[in-house]
Formats: C-alpha cells, sequence, structure tokens
C-alpha cells in the first residue's frame, strides 16, 4: 500500500497545492485523483502567476477574453474560474461521497483586500456565485480585518478556507469567526452545514528562525507550534460549545497543514508530512512534496491530541530567545505582503501576455 494511501486511510486528506491547465489537460490531476488519494486542492496568486507566466496552456483562453475586452483582475478570475471548476468537477464524487467534508478546491479573494472586511466579503460572495460549484472554498486571509469577514461569508452560506494562519492565537481567532458564523445560522433558523478549513503555514516558521537557533533546533520549531495548534482544535471539538452545533447538523472547521514543503536541503523532504499525520485534518502539498512522499514516505505515529512534547519544545525556543508572538505578526504581515506582490507581477504578465498574443493576432486585437 503507498503511503499516500496509508495517510489517506488515517484520517487525513491529502491535497495538492497546486494548479495548472496542464495538470489538467494531461490527465495529471486526475491520476494523482487515481493513484495518491489526492482528494482536493488549494491555490494562490503565487501558483497561478508562476502557472500563466511559465507555460502557454493559457495563452489561448487569454488572447481571446483580451480580444473580448477583459483585462486586469476580471481577466484573472475568469481564467481562474476555468481551471478551478474543472477541478472540482473531478473531485465531486469525493465530494458527495463524503457529504461535503472533503473533495474542495479554493480559489483566494484578491490580496488587496486583506484590510478591507467589507471588500472581501463581497467579492467572496461573488466569486463562490460565478463558480457554480459546491465545492469551492473562497479563501481569507485569518488578518484582523479577515476575522470579521470570515464570520460574515460564514454568515452568508459561503464555504471559507481562512489562510495565513501561523499561530495557535491567530488559529483561534479564525476557529471563532466559524463558530460564532455558524451560531448565528442556527439562530436564525438557517443550514449550519457550512464548511470551512483553517489553514495553517507551518515550515515558514523553520525558515525564520534558521540561523537564529543552534543546529538541534533546527526544523522544529513549526511541528511544535502545529501540535499545540492540534491540541486546541481537538480541545475545541470535545468542548460543549461545539457539541451543541455538532448536534444540530454542524461539521467542524478542520485544521489544514499548509507550507508542507521542506525549505532546508539539509532536511528530508518529507518531513512536514510524517510529523503532521493526524486524524480530521487536511495536509496540502507541493507536487515535489506529494511525488516524494509517495515514492519514500513513511507512515509513523499520528500527532498526539495532547499536544505531545510541544510545550517544553516550545520553553526551549524560548530560553533560546525566540519569541513566538511578534514573529507569528510578522510571518503574518510577510505573507501577505508576498502575496499582493504575487498578485501585482500576476496582473502584469497578463497585461504583457495580452499585449504580445494581439500583437501576433492584429485581428483579435482590432476586435478589442
Amino acid at each position: 500500500m503507498k503511503a499516500t494511501q496509508q495517510l489517506h486511510e488515517l484520517g487525513q486528506s491529502l491535497w495538492l497545492d497546486n494548479i495548472t491547465r496542464g495538470l489538467l489537460t494531461s490527465g495529471t490531476l486526475a491520476r494523482y485523483i487515481r493513484e495518491l488519494s489526492v482528494t482536493g486542492l488549494t491555490s494562490n496568486p503565487t501558483i497561478f502567476d508562476k502557472a500563466i507566466r511559465d507555460s502557454s496552456f493559457y495563452d489561448e483562453a487569454i488572447q481571446q477574453k483580451a480580444a473580448a475586452g477583459k483585462s486586469g483582475e476580471n481577466l484573472f478570475f475568469e481564467l481562474a474560474l476555468e481551471d478551478l471548476t474543472q477541478a472540482a468537477d473531478l473531485f465531486r464524487p469525493v465530494h458527495d461521497a463524503t457529504a461535503g467534508v472533503d473533495g474542495w478546491v479554493s480559489l483566494e479573494v484578491s490580496p488587496l483586500l486583506a484590510d478591507d472586511s467589507a471588500g472581501t466579503i463581497k467579492a467572496a460572495a461573488g466569486l463562490h456565485r460565478r463558480a457554480q460549484r459546491p465545492n469551492l472554498y473562497i479563501k481569507i486571509p485569518g488578518t484582523d480585518a479577515g476575522v470579521h469577514a470570515i464570520e460574515e461569508t460564514i454568515f452568508a452560506g459561503v464555504p471559507v478556507n481562512v489562510t495565513l494562519l501561523f499561530s495557535c492565537e491567530q488559529y483561534l481567532a479564525a476557529a471563532e469567526a466559524y463558530l460564532r458564523g455558524i451560531e448565528r445560522r442556527v439562530a436564525a433558523g438557517l443550514d449550519p452545514k457550512i464548511q470551512s478549513v483553517a489553514s495553517i503555514f507551518v515550515s515558514r516558521w523553520d525558515a525564520a528562525v534558521h540561523d537564529k537557533v543552534a543546529a538541534p533546533l533546527r526544523n522544529r520549531l513549526g511541528i511544535a507550534v502545529a501540535r499545540r495548534i492540534y491540541r486546541a482544535y481537538r480541545q475545541l471539538l470535545d468542548s460543549e460549545r461545539w457539541r451543541k452545533l455538532a448536534a444540530v447538523g454542524a461539521d467542524p472547521q478542520r485544521v489544514l497543514w499548509a507550507s508542507t514543503g521542506t525549505k532546508d536541503p539539509k532536511a528530508p523532504d518529507t518531513l512536514y508530512i510524517e510529523a503532521l499525520a493526524a486524524p480530521d485534518t487536511v495536509n496540502t502539498m507541493p507536487e515535489a512534496t506529494l511525488l516524494a512522499y509517495a515514492d519514500h514516505g513513511k507512515l509513523g505515529e499520528a500527532m498526539p491530541a495532547d499536544g505531545g512534547d510541544a510545550d517544553a519544545l516550545l520553553s526551549e525556543f524560548q530560553r533560546s530567545g525566540v519569541e513566538q508572538a511578534p514573529i507569528a505578526a510578522q510571518l503574518q504581515r510577510e505573507g501577505a505582503r508576498a502575496f499582493t506582490k504575487s498578485w501585482e507581477d500576476l496582473l502584469a504578465c497578463l497585461a504583457s501576455k495580452s499585449a504580445t498574443l494581439a500583437r501576433r493576432d492584429p485581428a483579435a486585437a482590432s476586435q478589442r
């Protein structure tokens, strides 16, 4: 049995942290679903920027849409929704078989809305409506403004993938927003079954402190933080507050492990997959990491529900001068800035490609 199937049978969903038109048209994504137990995927501006910039798969669609007057964000979202609706259809059997728990794809609202709650709420509803797919998550960052948008978006009945979470405190703020949204739906007599995941970025912790700690502590901070978050997640599911919601049909907001590709070339390429194995969670993996785990990964013991040695290890980091709260805030700010930069690069790439393709086909350009 492949390691990917073993992980799936443990109760963890394996998602691909990638989407390209080539993955769809070549049948590669369908093969990953069939052979590697992949049951969902995630996307972000960086992924789409690279996919559009480094291939010609999108050229014909860009040319046609640009000739029809589409540009900027509108052009991008049309391209992204074409990819993601195809992927959503591939995952639809999983989605139906799991009663909506699994089989999801994700699309992010514009990163330029990170500090705009009202704009995020409106954009989330609009994108989900345009997709016409029940298994499309809308990604909203877990920033201060995002937390309010998460609650309102869940209350409005739109599934949410909360992104850019790093610390237990940030996770709990996102979980609280989800709970409030569901509780408001129950109070209003609405269906409480609105799905959500909370995406915890793991490896960036280790990259941030790599040169600040002794060798024995390297590549251990992200996993320790994840264990602490997993304990908080299990405690929430055991709480009376959650049991009341579950009793009326609500599903839990699952924890999703993101940023699980190994950034240290001296560390095992399957480090975060093996360490983050845990029931009732998701691990979204870069393609290279997924293939590495399928090839030589090993399923060991599942992550302990009580956090295991997380507190002791985090105390050791504290004694080494690593202050978690400011690093978590810094990582979230840097992540938001990186997505904004990728977004701007993506729109510039689309503008450049549109112009280049129009020059190749003056007839198309004249139709604009």
